[in-house]
């Protein structure tokens, strides 16, 4: 009678173990989608916070039942994202971008202002992993691109680069535990190479798949070895293919 006790109490535990459910800010952007998709497909639920609705459920699949389609506009204040996030979020990714248009302080309410909001509701909810999708231009002047054309370009029209760094810096000193994924020149064709993980402030050409930028951003939830740290990222034809541990536990944090 025990044995079979036991087997019950372990089949209801196993019935009501949740899966990690992982929010997701920017959820319909290009390199948000694949995140989405990622996450899915190795069983994390997930909540995808977005601003349009309607143009979520054309974009994500919302009969999937692990899907949850969630309001969340980051420039509305951290109250407005406690309620989106909710308490049963795990962590969360933000792979949010400005529209393009007139506005040239766009950027800065979304890259910046927006992602101080999302980790200020992280912190009033509990949630204590946040991992941000930058850019490796953003820290363009340590690394003497002042005069390369992108960095002018992302600058000059609407400080895009300066706000990411600004938030890059907030979330350094916020106390949650971050990983920044620093891409280089994003694709959306399929991946080509195998991945190359740098230090911050190393890598100033190449260009990344976005399927690789989101693959880095999920596989960094479960690693320790992507606490802390600040990451550029790029593939490469000629790098030897490495495991995620490796890349990851290879930086040193600052």
């Amino acid at each position: 009678m025990e044995s079979g006790n036991e087997i019950t109490e372990e089949a209801k535990e196993n019935v009501n173990q949740k899966k990690k459910k992982i929010f997701v800010a920017g959820a319909t952007g290009s390199t948000g989608k694949r995140i989405v998709e990622q996450l899915l497909a190795k069983g994390f639920e997930v909540k995808a916070g977005v601003r349009d609705l309607d143009k979520a459920k054309t974009i994500l699949s919302e009969h999937n039942p692990s899907l949850q389609i969630v309001t969340a506009d980051v420039t509305k204040g951290s109250d407005k994202l406690v309620q989106a996030i909710g308490d049963d979020s795990e962590a969360v990714i933000c792979a949010t971008g400005f529209r393009p248009g007139w506005n040239l302080f766009a950027p800065w309410k979304v890259d910046n202002l927006g992602t101080v909001n999302l980790v200020e509701a992280c912190r009033k909810l509990g949630v204590k992993r946040f991992i941000l999708i930058s850019s490796i231009l953003v820290n363009g002047a340590a690394m003497g691109q002042i005069l390369n054309p992108a960095y002018i370009f992302l600058n000059v029209f609407g400080l895009t680069l300066v706000a990411k760094l600004q938030a890059e810096n907030y979330i350094r000193k916020s106390g949650i535990n971050y990983t920044i994924v620093r891409p280089a020149g994003l694709k959306n064709e399929p991946p080509s190479g195998n991945l190359v993980i740098e230090p911050e402030d190393t890598l100033y050409e190449g260009i990344i798949s976005r399927d690789v930028v989101a693959e880095v951003a999920v596989e960094a939830l479960g690693l320790p070895e992507s606490s802390y740290k600040v990451v550029e990222i790029v593939s490469r034809a000629d790098a030897p293919k490495r495991t995620y541990e490796d890349l990851f536990g290879s930086i040193k944090q600052k």
